[in-house]
């Protein structure tokens, strides 16, 4: 694993002490700096309160699970990064957790190698959505991406994304007109390949059409055993 210069700090969240030693011990030998909460009620306190790069956050805890406290942290405006480390391996259960705007969904067990990619992918991800200084437009009908300002609007609608949905929305802007297969879209948006990732981006692409295609006419179309096309209808 490589090692990162600039450290960035990490909530890991989890009610096993053991999980959050590994984490801690893994991601603080490339750099990283991990503080740990053993409690939805705790992670949500420290998350809303403190500056983090990043929540690593189980799911099933005794107080509040992880569902709820994404739901509390981004009604609360906080968009900081989220990516569940749980032992639910359920379709619909990462589904849920996608919706509700975390950024990735890894299933234990797991290995520090993996996960220490997965972090580094998040932040990249998150820093390419909020970075940009010079104002860059695209535009495709009544759709509007400003990179600098972060914003979306259709028409006279302004649209909430997270980051990932952001990113994905900038690439299909970006190949407007053109079909994009599911490994296209997965390798410019999340930055690396990994099991399932077929079902991610069905969720993202779902989500996305849901929060855009909210009026006529529908730009996000699915080009039947090829993939996803931005384009007025034929």
């Amino acid at each position: 694993m490589s090692v990162i210069t600039d450290k960035e700090l990490i909530l890991a969240v989890d009610d096993n002490p053991a999980i959050t030693e590994l984490i801690s011990q893994g991601l603080s030998l490339i750099g990283y700096q991990v503080e740990s909460a053993s409690s939805g009620e705790d992670a949500l306190y420290r998350a809303t309160t403190s500056s983090y790069s990043l929540v690593i956050l189980d799911l099933m805890m005794p107080d509040m699970d992880g569902f709820q406290v994404i739901e509390r942290l981004r009604k609360s405006g906080r968009d900081v990064p989220v990516l569940f480390l749980t032992a639910k391996t359920d379709t619909q259960d990462k589904i849920t957790g996608l919706s509700l705007g975390a950024d990735d969904y890894i299933t234990k067990p797991f290995s520090l190698e993996e996960l220490a990619e997965r972090v580094k992918a998040v932040l990249r991800r998150y820093r390419s959505s909020s970075s940009m200084s010079v104002s860059t437009t695209l535009q495709f009908g009544d759709l509007v991406l400003d990179r600098s300002m972060h914003q979306v609007t259709r028409g006279s609608a302004e649209i909430d994304l997270t980051p990932t949905e952001f990113n994905l929305l900038a690439y299909l802007l970006e190949n407007c007109n053109v079909v994009l297969s599911k490994a296209q879209i997965l390798s410019k948006v999340w930055g690396y390949d990994f099991d399932g990732s077929d079902g991610v981006v069905e969720s993202y692409v779902s989500f996305l059409r849901r929060k855009i295609d909210f009026t006529e006419p529908q730009l996000i179309h699915t080009i039947r055993g090829v993939g996803y096309c931005l384009r007025l209808p034929k």
